[in-house]
């Protein structure tokens, strides 16, 4: 399920001011699980914790960020099924933000909902990962998203910034192919982990990477000073959408693309030149037909 705009960015600003031994993710995590219908309260607050701690307190990169530069994401976790003690069945919704310059407006980054998760837990479980081969199915998707979220993030900043980080899911996604644990695979599913990794690494879709920095760095953060100009630019970053559309129609990194982007674009886009947004909307119902009346407050404001 993927969740509403305005409660993800709810989510971003409410955990934005949590701070803790972090090195590049400020991230929070939330388990629900109300559809298991269980009453392992504390087993769950021990996962937030866990994971919580994983994913901030690893060092995913080379960098050195300073408090204010983590990049702020959540992973909200939804406990399907609990088919036998201490193995869980789940989906995760992954979200990651970024500010843009001069404003206090944090513009989502990724935004993906992840369906089929199952793993193992007990409380107080250390968390163990190892680049070069799987160990727990916690470990390897916890891992796999910290690398998507930098990826995202470096993209946005410098061209081509996310490679490394893109490789990086990639290997994790061969590394877990033999577990025998699904969303990993290449047969079962082209929403998953092993489609969205590929489509990052892919040649045929460089036109995707490349609009991320244009459209952030060249766009949104000088919005501000130059909205017209931004308009025009961000349009512009439309074409190497359709492009990459056009190439790998409705590849998954094109609609999670959408899936982060889809109320941003319409507010942008509700003023302005009236012909740039017509060229925006075209561009959009022609990707992602199934939202074309989403997509109508860009032609008639």
């Amino acid at each position: 399920m993927k969740l509403p705009f305005y409660l993800i960015a709810s989510l971003l600003f409410t955990f934005a001011a949590l701070q803790s031994s972090a090195q590049e993710l400020n991230c929070s995590v939330i388990v629900n699980a109300e559809l298991a219908q269980s009453s392992e309260e504390g087993v769950f607050r021990s996962m937030e914790a866990s994971f919580a701690s994983f994913l901030n307190e690893t060092r995913w990169t080379d960098d050195t960020f300073k408090p204010e530069e983590r990049i702020k994401c959540n992973f909200i976790i939804n406990i399907q099924e609990i088919p036998a003690i201490g193995t869980y069945s789940a989906t995760v919704q992954v979200v990651s933000a970024r500010p843009i310059h001069n404003t206090d407006y944090e513009s989502i980054v990724f935004n993906f909902a992840d369906r089929d998760w199952e793993f193992e837990f007990a409380e107080a479980q250390n968390i163990i990962f190892d680049q070069n081969t799987f160990t727990t199915n916690i470990a390897s998707l916890l891992a796999y998203y910290a690398n998507i979220i930098i990826g995202y993030d470096y993209d946005s900043f410098s061209k081509s910034g996310g490679d490394q980080y893109f490789e990086r899911a990639w290997l994790i996604v061969q590394n877990s192919q033999r577990s025998g644990f699904k969303g990993w695979d290449q047969f079962s599913d082209n929403r998953n982990r092993y489609w969205l990794a590929e489509n990052l690494i892919s040649p045929q879709l460089t036109a995707l990477r490349a609009l991320h920095y244009a459209y952030y760095r060249e766009g949104l953060d000088v919005m501000t000073t130059k909205p017209e100009e931004t308009r025009k630019k961000i349009a512009d970053t439309m074409k190497g959408l359709e492009a990459a559309n056009s190439i790998r129609p409705r590849a998954i990194a094109t609609i999670a693309f959408l899936d982060a982007k889809e109320e941003e674009l319409i507010n942008i886009f509700s003023e302005g030149d009236l012909n740039v947004r017509r060229s925006v909307f075209n561009t959009l119902s022609k990707i992602d037909p199934s939202k074309t009346d989403r997509y109508k407050p860009i032609i008639n404001n």
